[in-house]
């Protein structure tokens, strides 16, 4: 199992943001993200967005930092690539 990390460079409600994906499945990163008690509701269309403050336990975790344009990079590579307005399918 590998899942990814970008830096928390994204800012949002008023602190800076990362964005944990998989290269593999949806259901990696469910169930990577379940293990550290990330809430679904961080889910967003590809990635879930994890707060700076979390940054460093995700990495402890296992996930691997890589820069943001990796990130795209992987979920293109994977086809878990989503974009904002399409159609997106409820499950993984």
């Amino acid at each position: 199992m590998t899942v990814y990390i970008d830096p928390p460079t994204w800012p949002g409600h008023g602190r800076m943001w990362s964005h944990l994906v998989s290269d593999l499945s949806y259901d990696e990163l469910h169930a990577f993200a379940d293990r550290l008690g990330v809430p679904r509701r961080a889910f967003e269309r590809d990635h879930y967005d994890i707060p700076e403050h979390r940054y460093a336990d995700v990495v402890r975790a296992g996930a691997v930092e890589v820069s943001s344009r990796e990130v795209v990079r992987l979920l293109h590579g994977a086809g878990l690539r989503r974009r904002k307005g399409a159609h997106q399918p409820r499950s993984s």
